[in-house]
């Protein structure tokens, strides 16, 4: 018996579609605006889980191109069945200008979750979070939530069923509003599973901040009517705002074989910051108001609880609460200790996965190969560009940690600049950076901030010279939960700090305007609005956890 510490995916790793094939389980991960789409692991143990795939890779499956922040890739659905898996998801184009949504909802499939992904099939786009169940009579069934875009009706108008055609790859038949939700309300993320003779419905409800929640229901037919679970919501944190563990929700389930079933769910562990409230208050902008409980940079994560199936036919939280547990006790699991330090020397032919670009594959700006053991990011759009960026990172997965990296640039223009940057999203962001200052005529190392769309420089016009003759520039930054700070060296010397504290919780869900559903990400970013694509060689990258 191994006890296994929550989460288990830490850092951006939301709406989890968990799924056993074989002797191998699967969780698919919500990767938003982050190309490539979609990430999923795998685990022989449901206790230690390494990345397997990213299926979404090519521009045919994937483009977003003009997606909003947090747009993309929302709550993805693994399945498997007649030796193919299935993978349902949601390209997001807009979610919160205006009534509409437009939301188109594709599949793909795969003979292996590391192999060949097929072309997409369009389905629908009534709603988000689909999800495909596989009946025992063979027949295949669509269920997402329905968007109402009337201003006198419930947006999250009930969850829609549409059987779907695997010969003729579309949707037939009638559609069906079979579970209009509860109280709880803003009910989104359903699940189907068939056992006993009975259809079990759950959902997420409350709303993907710190009132969400995991519902049930049960039906002995498809199409319902469906009844509620006794104790209904069977997971949320919001009745505790001590749990280490909030926002608990969207929760998607599986047989652990050993009499238990286990459900991976999302979480978020907030920080605190004073400062960070206070600039939020002044803004006067209201999230969800007593609801607001921390910021959390490290996004929703996917954690893991133990349930277990009782008399009455229903499903329980092993420990007789609804409430998460930070461990999960597991028969014949061996965690492996987590790994501290990842440095990329830039000698490999293909990026791990761990590496992602904004909305567009990465060839169209990166190569490891035009220069010998380094990443070349070829300059494209701003920073605050919602097309293409070229721009390297990695999501941030503990509070504490350090990022670095060596660049070699040579900026000849305003217009151009690289360098180290730590980003939420367009309107949040840090990012040190070299560039060229016009007024002194030479290459300049500073700082520049979004503030929910407020630029500023916290350098000003002090900006740091870089004699002409030098090579290589270091940057380094240094996170600390709520705070983070730059420091930079040229060539072999030590570092020095560069610039103020800067208030790290900026960069988390919360802040984001209206509410932001990915989390914080450190990385490598190249600009030339001149249209020349100067190139920035990056020398390595080195990312170090520290808590």
């Amino acid at each position: 018996m191994a006890i296994i510490h929550n989460p288990v995916l830490p850092g951006f790793h939301p709406d989890p579609s968990i799924v056993k094939a074989g002797d191998t389980y699967y969780i698919a991960v919500s990767t938003f605006e982050w190309f490539p789409g979609v990430l999923i692991y795998r685990s022989a143990d449901l206790a230690n889980w390494e990345p397997a795939a990213a299926p979404l890779f090519r521009l045919s499956q994937l483009d977003m191109r003009g997606n909003s922040p947090s747009g993309g890739i929302w709550a993805p659905c693994l399945s498997y069945s007649d030796g193919l898996f299935y993978l349902i998801y949601t390209d997001v184009k807009n979610w919160k200008d205006g009534p509409y949504r437009d939301m188109h909802n594709f599949l793909v499939t795969a003979r292996n979750v590391d192999g060949e992904w097929s072309e997409p099939v369009y389905l629908n786009a009534s709603g988000f979070d689909p999800s495909l169940f596989h009946d025992d009579d063979g027949r295949k069934w669509l269920v997402n939530m329905k968007w109402n875009y009337l201003p006198d009706k419930n947006s999250f108008d009930g969850i829609v069923l549409q059987e779907y055609d695997p010969d003729a790859e579309k949707l037939t038949g009638p559609i069906t509003n079979i579970f209009k939700g509860t109280d709880l309300k803003l009910t989104e993320a359903p699940h189907l599973y068939k056992r006993g003779g009975w259809y079990y419905l759950i959902t997420a409800e409350g709303g993907t901040s710190y009132r969400h929640a995991v519902t049930m229901a049960r039906s002995r037919t498809l199409k319902g009517p469906y009844e509620l679970h006794p104790e209904n919501p069977i997971l949320s944190s919001w009745s505790n705002r001590d749990l280490t563990l909030q926002k608990a929700g969207h929760g998607s389930l599986t047989d652990g074989g050993d009499g238990f079933w286990y459900m991976a769910h999302l979480c978020g562990r907030p920080i605190q910051s004073k400062k960070t409230m206070k600039r939020l208050k002044k803004r006067k902008k209201a999230i969800h108001g007593s609801e607001m409980r921390g910021f959390c940079p490290l996004g929703r994560e996917t954690a893991l609880q133990k349930f277990r199936w009782k008399d009455d036919g229903w499903l329980y939280h092993v420990s007789g609460s609804r409430e998460p547990d930070d461990t999960v006790d597991i028969p014949g699991a061996e965690p492996r200790p987590r790994q501290k330090v990842w440095q990329d020397n830039f000698t490999m032919t293909v990026l791990p996965l761990y590496y992602q670009s904004l909305r567009v594959p990465m060839g169209l700006f990166a190569s490891l190969t035009d220069k010998p053991d380094r990443l070349r990011l070829y300059g494209r759009e701003s920073v605050s560009s919602r097309f293409v960026q070229a721009l390297v990172a990695r999501r941030q997965q503990s509070y504490c940690y350090t990022a670095e990296t060596a660049l070699e640039y040579r900026p000849d223009d305003l217009q151009q600049g690289a360098g180290l940057i730590l980003r939420y999203d367009e309107y949040n962001q840090y990012y040190l950076r070299v560039t060229w200052n016009e007024e002194r005529n030479t290459r300049t190392l500073g700082i520049i901030a979004f503030d929910n769309g407020s630029f500023s420089m916290p350098l000003g016009r002090n900006e740091i010279p870089i004699d002409d003759a030098l090579d290589t520039i270091r940057l380094k930054a240094e996170v600390d939960r709520e705070k983070c700070s730059f420091f930079y060296a040229f060539g072999d010397e030590d570092f020095q700090k560069i610039g103020p504290e800067l208030d790290y919780a900026v960069l988390s869900d919360e802040y984001a305007t209206p509410l932001g559903f990915t989390g914080a990400f450190t990385g490598m970013a190249c600009q030339d609005m001149s249209g020349r694509n100067l190139p920035c060689d990056f020398i390595y990258f080195r990312y170090e956890e520290l808590d």
